[in-house]
């Protein structure tokens, strides 16, 4: 056996795949929410070479077959290649040359897609840290502060949202709406670290990162508080619960997907136990106050305007109790000054979401758009390029 050797130096930059072939070890490395592919030849002394794609977004090696399917005794790769505009497309990474198309569409054509653009961007948080953030929109948009905003973000677990083509997407990009996808602190979009930083204790700085991305927005013209919303499924819903408590200013509408409001009572929950590590528990003195901390219940304040804020929960949830849910919305309509809407959305046919039909998700996604698009959307959206 030969002594091991370095071959890619340690950096800020965060591997999250690789594969070897006959003539290189390739790997995928995120450079903020997006992936870039690099190539190091097996030479002695070679250093990591990146292998120019057609689009920036996300890269499975092997498109999705295993290493088995890009054997070491074989050269070059075949990769998945998907981005926020784009649909998933198969290409072939060969030792030498220009990557090709395999000519193996997952979709049909869709018209427009040309008309879309994704930008990635570096928000400072309010102690300096860089959070990644997607804004997709149409081309030569204007920067009037009227776009409708709709923010989204997780950021728990060390899950990272990945860029990813929706075609349901585009019914709000189309009309004129912009998206913008975030990976606070919680996430491990910088690796480890960066996940440690946005938990139990630190999960403040979850949703003090979102405001650095909502800020950013408004400060760049995107929008305005008057048209940006924000939405969280699960622990993203906890996330958006926070997001509408500690700045009801900064938002017209928030969506909670499935969210766990009362993370003082999570722990109680059948689900409540296996969460403690993530979360924490009531049963010491740190732990009970960084529960309350992140407890959206606890921090709605009677008097206050909050935005308009539509809460959807499966009835047969097995891993957030709907009462979260419910005992949410009848606090924000009991506190709530505004004269904006506290909605309600109960499915007495589905769960957390995971298990969702096909019709059950397409029933929520339109209700979730059309809702966001009326608290957001200026009256004459639909007329503006």
């Amino acid at each position: 056996t030969q002594p091991p050797r370095e071959v890619v130096a340690a950096s800020d930059r965060v591997i999250s795949d690789l594969s070897v072939s006959a003539d290189a070890l390739y790997f995928s490395a995120r450079d903020g929410n997006a992936k870039r592919l690099w190539r190091v030849a097996h030479r002695g002394g070679a250093k990591p070479q990146e292998v120019p794609l057609p689009v920036t977004g996300q890269i499975f090696l092997g498109a999705g077959y295993g290493n088995d399917f890009n054997a070491s005794r074989q050269s070059g790769l075949i990769v998945g290649l998907q981005s926020w505009t784009q649909p998933l497309q198969y290409l072939a990474v060969p030792a030498r040359g220009p990557v090709r198309a395999l000519g193996l569409p997952q979709l049909p054509t869709i018209a427009g897609l040309d008309e879309l653009q994704a930008d990635e961007v570096l928000v400072k948080s309010h102690d300096g840290a860089m959070v990644p953030m997607s804004i997709i929109h149409k081309k030569g948009m204007k920067r009037d502060g009227r776009n409708p905003v709709w923010l989204n973000a997780y950021a728990s677990y060390g899950f990272t949202i990945d860029p990813a083509f929706s075609p349901a997407r585009l019914a709000w990009l189309e009309r004129g709406g912009v998206m913008a996808v975030a990976n606070p602190r919680g996430s491990s979009v910088f690796g480890h670290d960066w996940y440690l930083a946005g938990k139990q204790a630190t999960k403040p700085n979850t949703w003090k990162d979102v405001f650095a991305c909502a800020e950013y927005l408004v400060r760049e013209g995107w929008t305005t508080p008057a048209h940006l919303g924000f939405s969280g499924r699960s622990a993203g819903g906890m996330l958006a619960g926070m997001v509408l408590t500690e700045r009801p200013d900064l938002f017209a509408a928030v969506v909670p997907n499935v969210g766990v409001h009362d993370m003082v009572r999570m722990e109680l929950t059948p689900n409540g136990p296996s969460n403690i590590p993530e979360f924490g528990t009531v049963a010491n003195e740190p732990g009970f106050r960084a529960l309350l901390a992140m407890s959206p219940y606890h921090h709605v304040k009677d008097g206050t305007a909050y935005p308009a804020v539509l809460l959807t929960h499966g009835i047969n949830d097995p891993r957030v109790e709907v009462w979260a849910s419910t005992k949410m919305a009848a606090r924000l309509l009991a506190a709530t000054s505004s004269a904006k809407p506290v909605l309600l959305r109960l499915d007495y046919d589905s769960g957390h979401g995971v298990g969702n039909t096909r019709a059950q998700q397409l029933e929520e996604d339109a209700d979730t758009y059309a809702f966001l698009w009326s608290q957001l959307a200026a009256k004459d959206a639909a007329a503006r390029p």
